[in-house]
């Protein structure tokens, strides 16, 4: 059962770095049709869109990655 957790974990904590490479990429002219920025919101947006949908935007700051995160990285110290 150790080796679940620590599996758990490690997905939690792989995903809140998928999220943050994925917010920083934002910042910059990247085609949303590069191979690694298609990749990311693969991976991503099937958490990120729930959550889009409880919070709303501050302006035009989305802070959703940012509450995703925080909850991953909460639920990888539970674990």
């Amino acid at each position: 059962m150790s080796v679940f957790r620590e599996f758990i974990g490690f997905l939690c904590q792989a995903l809140a770095l998928l999220i943050f490479i994925r917010a920083i990429l934002t910042w910059f002219p990247v085609s949303r049709r590069n191979p690694i920025v298609a990749f990311l919101d693969y991976v991503t947006e099937p958490f990120l869109f729930p959550l889009r949908r409880l919070i709303p935007r501050i302006g035009m700051i989305d802070i959703t990655p940012m509450i995703a995160i925080i909850i991953l990285l909460i639920i990888a110290r539970i674990i």
